[in-house]
């Protein structure tokens, strides 16, 4: 099986409090060939810092039902080890969620460049806090810097 880009994704939910958004919003993607889920885990610390790790097929039926229909093969990919590292980075009641998905939008994309006998030399996620953060000093020091002189204004 040939894979696009494979990326991690690991959210917090502090107090183990879920909101119903999450599943059709990762639905839209799956849909729309945006991502493929290829491995899914949940992981929750109790107030007593126990960890309980939960598969797909070890949630209830309400959450089964939200998140069966979005991956269609779990692959396994994601190891006890992958476990701990995010219990260790989980305060206690709170949970997890660890998704492993392909970028199955750039997979033509990798294909070509392969194809071309490019290589990939960098690629890098940027946070949306850091350009939120970004954009926002740029429009500040925009606004301070006096004009250039003959500069139109």
């Amino acid at each position: 099986m040939s894979l696009g880009p494979v990326e991690l994704l690991v959210v917090k939910f502090p107090g183990n409090e879920f909101k119903g958004e999450i599943g059709p919003a990762l639905a839209d993607l799956v849909e729309s060939g945006t991502v493929r889920v290829i491995d899914l885990l949940f992981i929750m610390k109790t107030e007593q810092g126990e960890v309980i790790a939960r598969e797909l097929s070890d949630l209830d039926s309400t959450g089964y039902v939200a998140f069966d229909p979005l991956v269609s093969e779990i692959t396994g990919l994601l190891s006890d080890d992958d476990v701990q590292e995010v219990a260790d980075m989980l305060e206690p009641n709170s949970s997890g969620a660890l998704l492993l998905f392909e970028n199955t939008w750039a997979k033509r994309f990798r294909d070509t460049l392969e194809n071309a006998n490019a290589e990939l030399i960098m690629i890098e996620r940027i946070p949306h806090q850091v350009v939120e953060e970004a954009l926002e000093y740029q429009a500040q020091n925009a606004e301070a810097a006096p004009a250039e002189p003959g500069a139109a204004v």
